[in-house]
């Protein structure tokens, strides 16, 4: 793998927590949130080398090209780096020292020979379909604008000077049209076709299908993208990405040689997000090795095609915090940098058989689905095995095989999305809690008047009639999660108590610190599962681990008076809860 940037000589030391003093030489800033391949590679940005995807592309190139992946891996980058490698008139010295610079013959042959026209749909979010088509109309302005030597160009007519001119004013020209009108000019101009990039062309569709006007979307892209890339005698090839493939039949109807490239694909499988190489190599320029496994258990876990490949928004997000903080712990970067409006809309929809599902899935295990990889928005949510597919498609779950008859085998692919669905399974939790009050405030008050008999009835109720924990050989960990975020959804009824998760306190990370103001009382809750079947050790080991860990400073710390403690062991759908001295 080629690093990319000859190094600078600039020598920092950063002295850590531990007063270890760690050389900045020859590091480049890390790009979070740089999209802009040229300004990655002129600004001093550290460049993971994708160029061999130009190559791939140009072996193997249809008429239409659409790139399918979550969100986050990279798609507005390698984009943005097409449109610098293509481009006429690009600074062919940034892509110096990287993978596509040694096949000469295909930088002599296509480097800066082509006009390209470059839209990004993602800002393209309007609360109603005026909005959003003045805002594709925005966009479709500035592009022009980028191209403002065709005002003058000799090469077009006057006619097409005034069509031009009121391209740049978004006065009286045919959006559908627009793009198909500007190939058409750069055409006339260079004597030569067009590239086409259209980056994340399923994001007015998504906010339109949110927001209620989905219909008349479908319908503008469906004439833009025709227009432009199936009846365009002016257009080389294009190159579009997304989250989704919509049915060809409500978006693509009539694209000839249209070449779909998804997650499942082996070609390109290297071309978004890092793979394992890659990131050793980051963390080793870095002097980040040390972190290499639990980077590993948060970020990796996807597998495109052939290649498990690691969120490359996670790993550079993560460095850039240990930059800053050699102790920083990993985050949720990924799940957290969007809403996740279809996990919650998943779970809302899941039956005994789903919830069932989940839970297996939290505990590290995979299950059996069959995936279709076409769907319009309207059939997102008519049954739960489309939604499986859409979770699949971006990013929440990954698949692991395949069974002789087709079907996946699905799992959830690191810790961080673990951890989101443990979170949204404990938000639905605390939702079904307020629906049955009485009962929860029941459960709360047990809590603080020290009644252990009352608490392991009702939390035994609800794991009875809501999960099936099975035996299995996973990691107790993660059946301790799963148990962790149901108790945090029905103490989370409680609006007026503090409900920490994970809290660091003492020596160590308490599972569950509560704050309530009743006689301002601390409780410090700790959780196990009894692998063996024996609850009353593992009661006794949550409880030796509260007092070991010193779980109650934070609490302290915080001015509660009065403290008490549990320790609740589970074992499938069955309880117990002790409660300390």
């Amino acid at each position: 793998m080629y690093s990319g940037f000859l190094p600078y000589r600039a020598i920092m030391l950063r002295r850590t927590f531990s007063g270890r003093e760690v050389s900045m030489e020859n590091r480049l800033k890390l790009p979070v949130g740089i999209e802009n391949f040229e300004e990655i590679r002129k600004e001093g940005f550290y460049y993971v080398d994708k160029t061999k995807l130009i190559e791939e592309l140009l072996m193997s190139w249809g008429k239409v090209n659409l790139f399918t992946r979550p969100r986050r891996f990279g798609k507005t980058l390698n984009m943005s780096m097409f449109k610098t490698f293509f481009e006429i008139g690009t600074d062919q010295s940034v892509f110096d020292g990287l993978y596509i610079s040694y096949n000469k013959r295909l930088c002599e042959e296509h480097m800066g020979k082509y006009p390209v026209i470059f839209l990004s749909l993602k800002g393209v979010d309007g609360l109603n379909f005026e909005k959003a088509r003045e805002m594709l109309l925005q966009l479709i302005m500035e592009e022009a604008d980028r191209h403002y030597y065709l005002k003058t160009s000799d090469k077009l007519t006057e006619e097409d000077r005034l069509l031009f001119q009121k391209m740049l004013l978004g006065d009286g020209i045919a959006l559908e049209n627009s793009i198909k009108m500007l190939a058409r000019f750069l055409y006339k101009h260079y004597s030569q076709k067009v590239i086409i990039l259209i980056d994340e062309y399923d994001v007015p569709l998504d906010k339109a299908f949110s927001n209620g006007y989905y219909e008349e979307m479908v319908e503008l892209i469906r004439g833009l993208l025709g227009q432009a890339l199936k009846t365009n005698d002016f257009l080389q090839f294009g190159i579009l990405t997304g989250c989704l493939r919509v049915s060809k039949e409500s978006i693509f109807t009539g694209i000839n040689n249209f070449e779909v490239l998804s997650i499942l694909d082996v070609r390109y499988d290297e071309g978004f997000g890092f793979t394992d190489e890659e990131v050793r190599k980051v963390l080793k320029d870095y002097d980040f090795l040390e972190h290499y496994a639990e980077v590993k258990e948060w970020y990796d876990g996807y597998h495109f095609g052939n290649t498990e490949v690691y969120c490359p928004w996670d790993v550079i997000r993560y460095c850039k915090s240990l930059c800053a903080d050699s102790t920083a712990k990993p985050q949720d970067f990924w799940s957290n940098s969007s809403g996740n409006a279809i996990v919650r809309r998943f779970i809302d929809k899941a039956n005994a058989q789903t919830k069932t599902e989940i839970e297996q899935l939290i505990a590290g295990e995979s299950i059996e689905k069959n995936i279709s990889l076409e769907l319009t928005y309207n059939e997102i949510d008519k049954n739960i095995e489309n939604l499986w597919s859409v979770l699949f498609t971006t990013g929440y779950l990954t698949q692991c095989g395949q069974t002789a008859s087709g079907a996946y085998l699905l799992k959830i692919p690191n810790r961080e999305i673990r951890n989101l669905f443990t979170r949204q399974i404990r938000e639905w939790f605390s939702d079904v809690s307020r629906s049955d009050g009485k009962t929860l405030e029941e459960l709360c008050d047990a809590f603080l008047k020290k009644d252990p008999e009352t608490i392991e009835k009702l939390f035994g109720a609800y794991l009875w009639d809501t999960i099936s924990i099975r035996d299995t050989a996973v990691a107790r960990e993660k059946k301790e999660n799963f148990y962790h975020g149901i108790l945090l959804g029905l103490l989370g009824y409680k609006s007026t108590w503090r409900t920490m998760s994970n809290a660091e306190s003492g020596i160590g990370y308490s599972d569950i610190l509560v704050e309530a103001g009743e006689n301002r009382t601390g409780i410090a809750i700790e959780l196990k599962y009894a692998e063996d079947g024996d609850m009353d050790a593992a009661c006794e080991a949550a409880l030796q681990q509260i007092e070991e860990k010193d779980y109650l400073t934070r609490l302290k710390q915080d001015g509660m008076q009065n403290f008490i403690k549990y320790g609740i062991a589970c074992f499938k759908k069955n309880c117990k809860v002790v409660m300390g001295d």
